[in-house]
C-alpha cells in the first residue's frame, strides 16, 4: 500500500478539485438562473443539457481516447473544460448555457475515464476496495465543498465562474505530473436495456429512479431553495448537508440491506423518502433550519436507492458478469438524470418552487409501488452461479471506475482487458 501512496494522493486531489468546481458550477448556474428570472422549465432543460452531454459521453470518449491516447485526450478536454466557465459568465443565454453545458458534460465525463482509468492502474486488486471507497469519499465531501465555495465573493457574477475555471485548471497539476503506466482503453456500456430488465425490472426501475431524482436534485435544489426564501448561507448549507447526508448514511442502510431481504429495505427506502420530501413540501416556506435537517435525512435515504438497485441486481448475477452489468445501470442512471431537471423544472412552474418536493414525493411514490408490483408477482430467477453480493456505496462517475468494484472477481478485470496486477510505473 506504501508503494502507491503518492500516485493514489495525487490522483484523488485533482479529482477532488475537479468535483468541487463541478459542484459549485452547479451551484453558480442555479443561482444566476434564478436572478436572470430563467423559468424552472429552461433552467431544467439547461441542467439536463449537462446530463446528456455526459451520457453521450460515455460512448464518445472512448472512442477519443483509443484515437489519440489517454493523455492526449486528457490535455485536449482539459482545456476546453477549463474554458468554458468562464464562457458561461460571458453570455448570460439560454441557448448557450444549454449548448456550454451539453460540452462540459462530454469533457467531464471524459476527465473521468481518463484518472479513473489511471486509478485502475495504481491500484492492484487486493487494494481496489480500498481505492475505491476513498474515491467515493472524496467525491462525496468534495461535491459538498462545492457548494460552500458560492458563499465566496458575487454569486450572481463573474467570480463562481472564475473559481469553477481555476479549480478545473489546478485540477490538472496533481493529475498530470503523477507518474503512472498507460491503462487499457476503456469500452463504452455494451449491455442492452431489454437485458438489464429482463433480470431484475426492480433493479431497472431503481437506477432509473435515482438518475430522475439525483439529477433533479443537484440542478434544481438551489432554485428551489432560493424560491423558498432561503438565506445564501442557508442555501449553500441545504445543498452541503443533504450531499454529506447521502455520503454518510448510505453506510449503515448499505448494511442493513446486506442482512436482510434487499427488496424491502429499497421499497422502506422509497417510502420514508417519500414520506420526509412529502414533509418538506409543507415545510418548505419559513422554516429554514428545519428543512436543512430534514435535507440529511432525504440524502441520506434517497442517495442510497441507487446502490440498493445496483446490489439487487448483483445478487442476481454470476460474479463475472458485474462490470457488463453495473455499467449498463449506470448508463440507466445518467439517462434518468437527464430528463429529471426538465420534468422537476416543468413542475415548478406549475405549482412553485417547493414543488420540487412534491416532485421527489410522487417520484418516490412510483418506485415504491413498481417495486412493491414486481415483488410480489415476481420472484427473481438467480443465475445458477451468483452469490449474495455486498453493499458498496455508488456514485456517478464514469464507467472506468466500476473496474474497482470490489464485488469483481479477482480475474474479471483481466478478462476486461484490464491486468489483474498492474505493470510497474514509469518516471
Amino acid at each position: 500500500m506504501r508503494n502507491i501512496i503518492i500516485p493514489l494522493a495525487s490522483l484523488l486531489s485533482g479529482i477532488g478539485m475537479l468535483v468541487v468546481g463541478t459542484g459549485l458550477l452547479f451551484a453558480a448556474i442555479g443561482a444566476q438562473a434564478s436572478s436572470a428570472h430563467f423559468s424552472g422549465l429552461v433552467t431544467g432543460l439547461i441542467m439536463s443539457a449537462y446530463f446528456a452531454g455526459f451520457v453521450y459521453g460515455t460512448y464518445a470518449c472512448p472512442v477519443i481516447i483509443r484515437r489519440f491516447g489517454h493523455i492526449r485526450a486528457f490535455a485536449s478536454m482539459a482545456t476546453v473544460a477549463s474554458a468554458l466557465p468562464m464562457m458561461h459568465a460571458l453570455w448570460i443565454n439560454p441557448w448557450a448555457w444549454g449548448v456550454l453545458r451539453f460540452v462540459t458534460g462530454v469533457c467531464l465525463v471524459g476527465l473521468y475515464i481518463v484518472v479513473e482509468s489511471w486509478l485502475n492502474v495504481v491500484a492492484t486488486s487486493q487494494q481496489r476496495g480500498k481505492v475505491f471507497a476513498a474515491y467515493m469519499a472524496v467525491n462525496g465531501i468534495a461535491l459538498a465543498l462545492g457548494q460552500w465555495l458560492i458563499l465566496v465573493g458575487d454569486r450572481y457574477g463573474f467570480v463562481p465562474f472564475a473559481m469553477v475555471s481555476i479549480l478545473f485548471s489546478f485540477a490538472m497539476l496533481p493529475i498530470t505530473l503523477t507518474p503512472v503506466s498507460e491503462p487499457v482503453p476503456t469500452d463504452a456500456p455494451k449491455l442492452g436495456l431489454f437485458e438489464l430488465f429482463s433480470i431484475s425490472p426492480i433493479g431497472v426501475i431503481g437506477a432509473f429512479g435515482s438518475g430522475l431524482l439525483n439529477g433533479a436534485f443537484f440542478s434544481l435544489g438551489t432554485v428551489f431553495a432560493q424560491g423558498v426564501g432561503f438565506s445564501e448561507a442557508g442555501i449553500a448549507t441545504f445543498m452541503a448537508a443533504t450531499i454529506l447526508g447521502g455520503a454518510v448514511f448510505q453506510w449503515p442502510v448499505g448494511h442493513l440491506s446486506d442482512r436482510h431481504d434487499r427488496r424491502r429495505v429499497l421499497f422502506l427506502v422509497c417510502a420514508l423518502s417519500a414520506a420526509v420530501a412529502v414533509a418538506g413540501y409543507f415545510l418548505a416556506q419559513g422554516n429554514e433550519i428545519l428543512l436543512i435537517c430534514l435535507g440529511v435525512v432525504y440524502g441520506g435515504l434517497s442517495f442510497s436507492i441507487y446502490g440498493l438497485s445496483v446490489a439487487h441486481v448483483n445478487d442476481l448475477i454470476d460474479p463475472s458478469r458485474v462490470l457488463e452489468v453495473t455499467g449498463g445501470l449506470l448508463l440507466l442512471y445518467g439517462i434518468g438524470a437527464t430528463v429529471g431537471p426538465t420534468l422537476g423544472g416543468a413542475m415548478m412552474d406549475y405549482l412553485g418552487p417547493e414543488a420540487l418536493m412534491l416532485y421527489f414525493a410522487a417520484l418516490l411514490a412510483l418506485l415504491v409501488l413498481a417495486i412493491w408490483r414486481y415483488s410480489i408477482r415476481n420472484t427473481p430467477h438467480a443465475d445458477e452461479h451468483a452469490v449474495h453480493s455486498d453493499y458498496v456505496v455508488m456514485g456517478s462517475g464514469s464507467q472506468a471506475v466500476l473496474q474497482m468494484d470490489p464485488r469483481l472477481q479477482p480475474n474479471t478485470a483481466a478478462r476486461e482487458g484490464k491486468p489483474s496486477v498492474p505493470p510497474p510505473e514509469q518516471p
